[in-house]
């Protein structure tokens, strides 16, 4: 708490209190002090020396927005609550209330922090205060200084607060929806535990003493900024302070900004060279500007330079050093804020081209805040959490806890080659929870999830076997090793399945590894299958019908049909032929006269980073049709997609591969398609369609038609080709 908090007369924090206002509330409260001198965010009268407080109260009020206040700072003292106490002054104290600022570092709007009242406040403590952990967040950006201080502890005492300031123009619902877009692609960016993101209004900008405290400023408006504040901007960046441009029109040093009309709202192709000079090319979104030199300067751009691919090599990102204190600016001319489904994004094939290069538009950004002196590092790794047993029925649950009863050791664990399973009634913090000790909460009365939802999940699921019993973790190193202990001794009406939020060692095929961020649909599910049956006999059709069912689940659904998705062969869940929205992993081992199969499947509901997810072809589907379709859920589409997955082996089992493959070829890529095997040199060959065994036949000219093993080869889209997988 000393570290971290600062007030104007000397008083020593004693106390924090978070109170969540609702609007109602709030306006009760401004009611009722409407008649006394308060003045939030503005700085206090001095206060009297005669004052004693008898207590100290921190509280941040909410403005606006009960789902997303601002955070107001303030400290009270308080006279005596009965009226006998003395107050300031020497009145007396009953109801009075004297107002003072208090200053958080994390706050933007708050007075520039003063050196030497930190210090009085920490050495004016006769209170012996544990040390806290090291704050790190407090020295981004490489601009602190530190010192030793008493009993080891360090404190950052130049450093600046870790704060992004976002000015988009005027309060009006279009800047607003801006700010929203800038936000959300800077989150992606950075590690919001480590930085936080300010909206900068005009009279705020102007007012307060935002320099001192700013990490970096990002102008995001084609308003003209005005005078006073241009002068603010331009204050800041002598200061050595740090801009970024988006689509606006701030700019210095000798650069001009002239309208190019043919070039707005297109989508062009865009060169960028990073600092190490290498350079990545990407389809981006134009504002309709781009930058010049003025004939009458000489500006020194940095490294950092954008250019269009086009006759002109239009510039349209440049760096630009100001001043001798490091100052220096980022200013863009193409829409790196903006997503691929932003209404200005008028057609399909620009959609699918800014699509494809949404990773390539966050590398670009990430080299910018990078260059301006933030860090966008790779999050860390999110810790373990326990494993639920969550039941699909009443009946499921009592049947299992009694299997389990006779299969767990006294301690209450099962053992596998991979992990070890603790079923334990509840889980403290004190649990310890690693790769390979996992313990599983048995008690689903007391589960809740913020992504996952066992009520919609059970509604869904209409399955007589698969899905009925759920080990559902927020985070686990992989679903596919959950199940490892108990695949072979369950009975089959007690389908197990593995579903998680994130995953921290995602598996794809061989050695490839599967992203795996909130919004992904997570699971593997236990199949077993006779050996002397259809599909036991045709092992390699599980991958495909798992791809099926997921595309299934989805345009099986009401009015959502047309929804794009495909499945590639041979296990690959896809937009159209453009982008991979999901895969899935088989892993079979046969046990007498029964394969027991593990199906792993991720695929992308609602993560529209780094690539594209479902609810994004429902967004654009929406803006193209002008329908109103409502996104999907991933707890929903797990569920459905369990449940046509049974109906498929199902009927696999009773009719064969010609019982699903009209289906398949529905929804499958590769209709006629022309490719080359082995190399780009090599045959090239159509696509027939799946052999009896599910392997891929084609046919080459004059040649008869052979089959390509999915073990053996992978499908390049984007290049049309089979190749040898490298092992």
């Amino acid at each position: 708490m000393e570290d971290r908090l600062q007030m104007d007369n000397g008083l020593i924090p004693q106390k924090i209190v978070s109170v969540h206002l609702k609007d109602s509330t709030l306006k009760e409260l401004q009611d009722q002090v409407s008649n006394k001198q308060v003045q939030a965010l503005q700085p206090s009268p001095e206060p009297s020396p005669e004052a004693e407080p008898m207590q100290d109260i921190m509280e941040h009020a909410g403005q606006g927005d009960s789902k997303a206040p601002r955070e107001v700072c303030s400290l009270s003292r308080r006279g005596s609550v009965s009226g006998r106490g003395p107050a300031a002054d020497g009145e007396p104290g009953q109801g009075s209330v004297e107002h003072h600022q208090l200053h958080l570092s994390s706050c933007h709007e708050c007075l520039e922090l003063e050196n030497s009242t930190i210090e009085s406040v920490r050495f004016a403590s006769a209170e012996n205060i544990p040390d806290l952990p090291y704050d790190h967040s407090s020295t981004l950006g490489g601009a602190g200084e530190f010192f030793p201080e008493r009993e080891g502890r360090r404190v950052n005492i130049s450093g600046k607060a870790p704060n992004i300031l976002l000015y988009v123009g005027s309060s009006c619902q279009e800047a607003l929806g801006r700010l929203q877009q800038v936000q959300s692609v800077l989150a992606d960016c950075v590690d919001t535990d480590s930085y936080v993101l300010y909206h900068l209004q005009e009279d705020s900008a102007l007012r307060d003493p935002w320099p001192d405290n700013c990490l970096l400023l990002v102008i995001a408006t084609r308003e003209p900024v005005p005078e006073g504040l241009y002068q603010k901007f331009m204050a800041y960046l002598a200061q050595g302070g740090k801009v970024l441009g988006l689509s606006s029109s701030f700019r210095f040093g000798g650069f001009q900004v002239t309208s190019k009309g043919m070039l707005q709202n297109t989508v062009q192709n865009l060169v960028f060279s990073k600092a190490d000079q290498s350079k990545v090319q990407l389809s981006v979104l134009s504002s309709g500007y781009v930058y010049y030199e003025d004939p009458g300067e000489q500006p020194s751009p940095g490294m950092l330079q954008g250019h269009l691919q086009n006759g002109d090599k239009d510039r349209m990102i440049v760096q630009v050093p100001f001043g001798t204190r490091g100052g220096e600016a980022v200013l863009c001319q193409v829409h790196l804020e903006l997503p691929p489904s932003s209404p200005i994004v008028q057609t399909q094939e620009d959609f699918n081209l800014l699509k494809s290069s949404n990773m390539r538009r966050h590398e670009v950004l990430k080299e910018i805040l990078t260059t301006l002196g933030l860090s966008c590092d790779t999050q860390q790794v999110p810790t373990l959490t326990p494993l639920h047993l969550l039941p699909a029925t009443d009946e499921i649950r009592n049947s299992f806890m009694q299997w389990l009863e006779r299969h767990v050791d006294p301690e209450g664990v099962i053992k596998s080659s991979k992990l070890s399973l603790k079923f334990i009634s509840s889980c403290t913090s004190e649990v310890e929870i690693t790769p390979s000790s996992i313990p599983v909460v048995t008690d689903s009365e007391t589960f809740s999830s913020e992504h996952f939802n066992l009520e919609i999940y059970r509604q869904n699921l209409q399955s007589t076997r698969l899905g009925k019993v759920i080990l559902f973790a927020e985070v686990t190193p992989t679903t596919m090793s959950l199940l490892d202990g108990l695949m072979f001794e369950m009975p089959q009406e007690m389908g197990l399945i593995a579903i998680a939020i994130r995953q921290t060692q995602g598996k794809g095929r061989g050695p490839n590894a599967w992203l795996s961020p909130v919004g992904c649909a997570l699971s593997t599910v236990l199949v077993s299958i006779p050996l002397r049956s259809q599909l036991g006999q045709r092992i390699p059709f599980v991958q495909h019908l798992m791809s099926l069912a997921v595309v299934e689940a989805v345009r099986s659904i009401p009015e959502y049909e047309d929804i794009n998705l495909r499945v590639k062969w041979p296990n690959d869940i896809y937009y159209g032929d453009l982008m991979k929205i999901g895969g899935v992993l088989v892993n079979s081992t046969l046990m007498g006269e029964t394969f027991y199969i593990l199906i792993g499947c991720g695929f992308n509901v609602a993560n529209s980073n780094p690539t594209i997810c479902i609810n994004d072809l429902i967004t654009e589907y929406n803006k193209q049709h002008k329908t109103g379709l409502k996104p999907l859920r991933a707890d929903f589409l797990i569920a459905r997609a369990v449940t046509v997955l049974e109906k498929l082996i199902d009927t696999f089992q009773d009719q064969g591969p010609n019982g699903v493959l009209p289906l398949y070829y529905k929804y499958w890529l590769h209709s006629g398609q022309q490719v080359r095997l082995g190399s780009a040199e090599g045959p090239q060959v159509s696509i027939v369609g799946l052999d009896d065994s599910g392997f891929l036949q084609v046919h080459q000219k004059d040649c008869e038609v052979v089959t390509v093993h999915p073990d053996g080869n992978s499908f390049d889209m984007l290049r049309n080709l089979i190749l040898p997988k490298h092992r």
